[in-house]
């Protein structure tokens, strides 16, 4: 445990709670912000030290009175408070190195959610519309915001592809292990066999760049405009309202037809094109820096499968941490929290892991 660290933490924080409250700072706005947003991270760390030193004081003191007293029944008292302050000096020293890890300076933002249909025809993409309603339900479920931005449906209600937003503090750190292939295998109700079938989707789940400098140079972009068209070739209007946007130097193509404005689709899509390529920047410099993936859960590749929905045996398996929930039903609507959150904290012990 560092210790100059963790006072130097605790004297910017009392420095920080002096700033706040003085009436010119709290003038600026935005400064005032800024410093309450840093406060804010700060204070979980200085609780916790705090509980940790009279903690270990409590401990001293136990400990300092086993060897003097001699009264037996002081004696027992002093045996439980030393027991006791022992185990807590352990958990809270746990907590302290969870919270001094390297924090994701993603995870505060929202994130778009890209998800495709793989391998299975059109099993495949019923198995991405269910997907899709899994998130958005999740979603509504803990107050955050969805927006369309892409949808390509088939004539069976199935997804080709679905490009949505999701909005809300939080939104990458409670989502970012979701990318990946999602593979199904359940009995269709074409099936007159009775057969299983083994089908797959891929997610992606990126944060949103919207307030990252990213260039974006026009002479670099392709935009085509079209009619916005539905499943089995019905159209959302008759104008060329669907914009697609190709990025010349990457070959990244972003496309919008979910409003009935060209503008607002064309703003939706650079949004789009703007967090694919801040995306690229990000996998680029992990891939430079591979000691980063090997402290993260899984390798971070998009290509990976990562979890089977088995129908038939009413099983989530996700195969990087190998957990296993029995209530698929609940898990396609929307109840995902208890996958994610172990997930979370996988990659934070595999980031202590990795420390130690």
């Amino acid at each position: 445990m560092n210790t100059n660290k963790l006072k130097d933490i605790t004297n910017k924080y009392n420095e920080l709670t002096v700033k706040i409250s003085d009436p010119t700072v709290i003038a600026d706005n935005k400064v005032w912000t800024k410093l309450v947003k840093e406060h804010s991270s700060l204070e979980p760390v200085v609780v916790c030290y705090a509980k940790l030193n009279t903690a270990k004081s409590d401990f001293e003191a136990a400990k300092e009175m086993l060897t003097s007293e001699k009264d037996v029944e002081m004696l027992e008292m002093a045996q439980e408070e030393f027991n006791d302050k022992k185990a807590l000096i352990e958990t809270l020293e746990g907590e302290l190195k969870i919270l001094l890890l390297p924090v994701d300076p993603m995870d505060e933002k929202d994130v778009v959610v890209e998800i495709r249909a793989g391998t299975g025809g059109d099993e495949a993409a019923l198995f991405g519309a269910a997907l899709v309603r899994m998130y958005k339900m999740w979603a509504s479920a803990n107050g955050f915001r969805v927006e369309d931005i892409d949808l390509n449906e088939t004539e069976l209600g199935g997804v080709k592809e679905a490009v949505f937003s999701i909005s809300g503090s939080g939104a990458y750190a409670r989502l970012k292990f979701e990318s990946g292939v999602h593979r199904v295998q359940r009995v269709p109700d074409t099936e007159t066999q009775g057969r299983i079938h083994t089908s797959a989707a891929t997610v992606a789940v990126l944060a949103e760049a919207e307030d990252v400098h990213v260039e974006i140079l026009e002479k670099d972009l392709k935009i085509d405009t079209y009619r916005a068209g539905g499943a089995g070739g019905q159209h959302v209007n008759k104008t060329e309202s669907a914009v697609r946007i190709t990025h010349m130097p990457t070959g990244i193509v972003v496309q919008c037809q979910d409003e009935r404005s060209q503008m607002k689709n064309r703003d939706k899509a650079m949004r789009v094109l703007k967090t694919k390529l801040f995306d690229k920047m990000q996998e680029d410099a992990k891939a430079v820096m591979s000691s980063e993936r090997k402290a993260q859960v899984g390798s971070g590749d998009r290509s990976e499968r990562i979890r089977t929905y088995n129908f038939p045996q009413g099983r989530v398996t996700d195969h990087r941490i190998g957990m296993t929930l029995y209530s698929i039903d609940a898990f396609m609507n929307g109840d995902i929290g208890t996958m994610t959150e172990a997930l979370r904290i996988a990659d934070q012990q595999a980031k202590l892991n990795s420390e130690n």
